[in-house]
Parts: C-alpha cells; structure tokens; sequence
C-alpha cells in the first residue's frame, strides 16, 4: 500500500510524530506550502512542497529547491492540503497522514475535517493533531485495543447508526448525529473493540500517545 505524509501550515508536528509514521510506512513527506515552513522547523527534508507557495517563506523555499521538488498551483478553488490529496491520488497512494491540520484558526480546522469525508471515496485520510489520533470509517471495522483505553466516537447524520463490542458505554444501532447526540470518551473492556457502522461515516478518536505506546495503530 502507498502511504504518504502530508504535513499543513497549522501547529507543527515535532520530528519525532513524522518518524514515527514514517517507520510505519509512510515514508513519502508531502509539505502544503507553508507545512515547508514548519519541515525546516524540525529539520527534516520534505519529497514535496506543493501549494500555490503563498505561506511558504522565500528562505525556505530557497533552502529545499536543490533537495525537494516543488509544485505551483495557481487555482485558488481548493486549499494547498487539497491540492496535495489531488496530488497523492493522481500518484496512487491509497492512505495518508495529515499533520499540522489543526492550530489557531478554527476555520482552517474544521475545513481540514471536512476534507476526510470530502475525499474519503478516494484516499483513506487519517490525522494526528497533538494527543488525538482520528480514524474515518463507514463500514464494520475492528480496532486492536488495551482495557481502559479512551475512544470517543462522533457521527454527522441520524441516518449513521452503529453497533458495538467491547465498549463500556454500549451502542445498538445507535445514532449519533453531530450537536445531538455523541459518544465522547467512552472506554474500551477488551483487547478488541468491534464497531458496525452503517448509513455514513464516523470518526474515531483515539490517544496517540496511548496507541503508539502499545502498538495499536
């Protein structure tokens, strides 16, 4: 499976999250214009920088043109993370990591969670922001787990409904509907928790810092 990197112009990952998931398989790093910025940051060299290269710093973009292949894109229809999805699917990569999607304007990061569902038909979109791992999902899925673990659940239609096994707070083809209706913070009583998903997609929410810890991912 291709997986790539793609890293945002929002709150910098630290080098050690990008080499954990680039040990992990995702060992192409894709920069969104400015995400630039933010690989220089930590020193670590992106394979792309891709955007309309509006965010991006002239030093930065000076520093990489030897080392990474850049890629303008003047349309302004779509955002620079946008842009490097289109890029990805173009190139065959079936999954990818975003990181530095989230920081201090809300807009941006709830446009970047809208992007997974936006483009989920067509590349599995995962994201790592801080201590949150997030997981899209639409059919039964089954997540490998330790007893006590934290896994919140969110869902954006009544039409969504899901089962489950091996959470404390059991669903029954449940609904969950966005500013309705929520499954925060529920907990895990097994080393398998098993979800059956219908009629839309979720996100599953879980501690990176916990599922890095013991191999869950």
């Amino acid at each position: 499976m291709k997986r790539c990197i793609i890293i945002a112009n929002g709150k910098s990952p630290t080098k050690k999250v990008v080499d954990y998931f680039y040990s992990k398989g995702f060992n192409t790093i894709i920069c969104a214009d400015g995400g630039a910025n933010s690989a220089m940051k930590i020193g670590i060299t992106p394979d792309f920088i891709i955007g309309d290269l509006d965010s991006v710093n002239k030093n930065v973009l000076n520093y990489y043109k030897d080392k990474s292949v850049i890629i303008k894109y003047k349309r302004q229809n779509d955002t620079d993370v946008e842009k490097c999805l289109k890029y990805a699917i173009k190139k065959k990569y079936q999954e990818v990591i975003l990181l530095g999607v989230t920081g201090d304007r809300l807009d941006h990061t709830i446009c970047n969670l809208g992007i997974v569902i936006k483009f989920y038909k067509k590349i599995k979109i995962l994201i790592n922001s801080e201590n949150s791992f997030l997981t899209p999902a639409d059919k039964p899925i089954q997540l490998k787990s330790i007893k006590g673990e934290t896994i919140s659940l969110y869902a954006f239609s009544d039409k969504t409904k899901i089962t489950s096994q091996g959470l404390k707070y059991k669903l029954n083809n449940t609904a969950l509907p966005f500013g309705v209706r929520e499954s925060t913070s529920n907990v895990s009583t097994s080393s398998l928790v098993k979800l059956k998903i219908s009629g839309g997609i979720i996100f599953v929410i879980r501690d990176f810092n916990f599922i890095k810890k013991y191999d869950l991912i």
